[in-house]
Order: structure tokens, then sequence, then C-alpha cells
């Protein structure tokens, strides 16, 4: 069997990453100051619990982002076979977009892409705060 160099790949690996860990556990300084063992995060101790509710446009933005992400990765190896592939490849690539404008619709409608007020909102506030009459 052909296994021998994944074997030797991982042992080469393995001996490199023990090999590391303990020149770091050897080399590296040790102190226990006061602020050692507390979590530190941007400059601000920590303070109440890590577990936060997001909102759903929070999701909403994540899977745009995945979903983009994943297109570029998609579009890019296409590009780069787009002559082997021919017009199948073409049309594949076609309705995969197509997929994707169909996704962005999606989002659109849910208000994944509605960063902010309402303007409508804000404009009917402001007309309605200029048609009150003065207060003396």
């Amino acid at each position: 069997m052909l296994l021998w160099p994944l074997l030797v790949y991982g042992a080469i690996v393995l001996s490199l990453v023990v090999l590391i860990m303990g020149l770091s556990y050897v080399l590296g300084q040790r102190h226990n100051d006061r602020a050692t063992g507390q979590p530190y995060e941007g400059g601000i101790m920590s303070a109440g619990s890590a577990r936060l509710r997001f909102s759903s446009q929070f999701y909403l933005v994540a899977m745009l982002f995945v979903i983009f992400d994943v297109e570029t990765v998609f579009i890019l190896a296409w590009a780069i076979a787009f002559r082997d592939l021919g017009w199948y490849g073409y049309i594949g690539v076609l309705v995969f977009i197509m997929l994707l404008v169909v996704v962005l619709i999606y989002e659109w409608r849910n208000g994944a892409l509605d960063f902010g007020p309402d303007g409508k909102k804000i404009l009917r506030a402001y007309k309605r705060m200029l048609n009150k009459p003065a207060e003396k």
C-alpha cells in the first residue's frame, strides 16, 4: 500500500508540534501576576455573562455573507475551467447565479438589507413635527 507517506507526514507533523510546544514550555516566561488568569478582550475587562442574544437581522446578514462568499469561490472555479466546461458549464453557472438572485430577493424582502431606522417613518415623524402647532 501507499499509506506509508501519509504516516511519515503525520509523524513529522506530530513531532514538530511536540517540539514547538516543548520549546515554548522550556523557553517561555512563567509569571503569576494578579491579572494573569483573568479574561481580557480588547483592553476591556469582561463584565457580565458571555451569553448574549442576537437579533434575527444578525443571522440574516451572516447568511448573506456565507452565501456570497461561497458564491465567489464557485464562480472563480467556474471561470478557471471556463473553456473545458463549455455550454453546460455556462448554463450551470447561469442557474447558480439565478438562485443567488432569488436568495438576495428573499433576504431583501425579509429586511436583511435594512440597516438603521426606516426612512419613511422618519419622514412621517418629521412632517408631524412641522405640522404641530408651536407650544407657548
